[in-house]
């Protein structure tokens, strides 16, 4: 019979954390371990995928994957519709958290902090880096709202399609990218017998403190 899901567990055994092998600055740990993510991890796992999570003006929490775009001092970055839920969501609450996990390294990071809108000519200097299909699905999706069917979502694509054979095919208004500015990261690395290491970085005054959280 198979497991119940009670009975579903894993033991990680791959490495640990100690505050020796880790930096000052949480940016460049995030960095290598996307790296060895990237190295690591095979199809159809994309290391640079993402848990984002956003609250609405209600309070309640709301969750998708996305994929993480940009990494920098000033923060993480996504892109996407601003008038679907989650970019309705930020508008109303500007603070999101990020989750990656890596299942082939037994790692995860946390990431929470405030977001904003990029600056107009970075979303879109993106834009017009994404393949043609994905430009013209930011213009024919009314993204997150009510479909009929899949018949509805073709014949707006289709519209869409003819649009712009005559018009240049620029971002559109309602499209661009996001900066998570992070003010906290937790990395985590698996270790035997649930005995996990957690260290936690959080902004104060300018600059990272750091410290172990228990598993």
């Amino acid at each position: 019979m198979p497991l119940s899901l009670a009975q579903m567990r894993r033991n990680y055994t791959l490495g640990g954390l100690h505050e020796e092998q880790a930096p000052d600055d949480p940016l460049l740990l995030f960095g290598q371990w996307l790296e060895q993510a990237r190295e690591t991890e095979s199809a159809p796992v994309e290391a640079n995928s993402m848990h984002l999570a956003t609250v609405d003006s209600q309070g309640r929490p709301h969750g998708r994957v996305l994929l993480l775009k940009g990494v920098s001092a000033e923060g993480f970055t996504f892109f996407g519709n601003y008038q679907s839920a989650k970019g309705l969501e930020l508008a109303a609450n500007p603070q999101a958290a990020m989750t990656f996990f890596w299942p082939a390294l037994e790692r995860q990071v946390r990431i929470e902090g405030p977001v904003a809108r990029l600056a107009d000519e970075l979303s879109d200097a993106y834009f017009d880096s994404r393949p043609l299909a994905s430009r013209l699905g930011a213009w024919a999706s009314p993204q997150s709202r009510p479909l009929a069917d899949r018949d509805e979502l073709q014949a707006l694509l289709a519209q869409t399609i003819r649009r712009f054979v005559e018009e240049p095919l620029r971002r559109p208004a309602h499209w661009g990218g996001y900066c998570l500015q992070p003010e906290r990261l937790e990395f985590w690395q698996g270790r035997a017998d649930r005995l996990h290491d957690r260290l936690d970085y959080r902004r104060q005054g300018g600059q990272w403190r750091r410290q172990r959280l228990a598993p």
